[in-house]
């Protein structure tokens, strides 16, 4: 649960008075967990930790105070730490879900221009692809098309221009699908 803790001037009055204290350190812990589990591992680490810091115990104090103290520190810590991790995990998942959201989203819009690609006149489709998709130059491609790099521009631009036209159409269908009939 926590660090490993090196017992430091461990004196016998710390040792044995938790064992005679168990209980109450129990007790205590199912009080502020409310969890059996739970409560047994607080009671755990409250004892790692008091086994460590009992050179920090002055002989004749009140050893069940001052273990109730440390119980009480650990779980507080443990909370806030729980509230931190919490919100954390929240924001993560806002994140994560808004990450998704857009991964949908372009992958819709993928799927809508794969669509309106494949809509294209073969010949456009394959400068654009060309072109656009693979980065040959205007140059490179017409040489794999066999055609004067004029003619390779004209298609480029046209293939454009059509696929501008079809994401118009496409936005302004949706903006009638989405407005309520009055």
């Amino acid at each position: 649960m926590g660090k490993a803790i090196q017992p430091q001037h461990e004196t016998p009055e710390v040792r044995s008075g938790l064992a005679v204290l168990l209980p109450d350190l129990r007790g205590f812990a199912r009080f502020l967990t409310r969890d059996t589990t739970a409560a047994d591992d607080l009671v755990q680490e409250t004892v790692l930790r008091a086994l460590g810091s009992a050179g920090q115990f002055v002989v004749g104090s009140n050893l069940k105070a001052w273990l109730f103290t440390i119980q009480r520190n650990i779980f507080y810590e443990g909370r806030r730490r729980h509230v931190r991790e919490v919100a954390y995990s929240e924001q993560q998942n806002h994140v994560q879900e808004d990450v998704r959201e857009d991964v949908v989203e372009t992958s819709d819009n993928m799927l809508d221009l794969s669509a309106m690609l494949w809509r294209l006149p073969e010949l456009l489709r394959e400068a654009l692809i060309l072109v656009g998709a693979q980065e040959l130059t205007y140059e490179e491609a017409s040489r794999i098309c066999g055609v004067p790099v004029g003619t390779m521009k004209a298609r480029v631009s046209r293939a454009r221009s059509q696929l501008v036209e079809m994401s118009r159409h496409r936005t302004a269908t949706a903006e009638m699908e989405e407005k309520p009939e009055i």
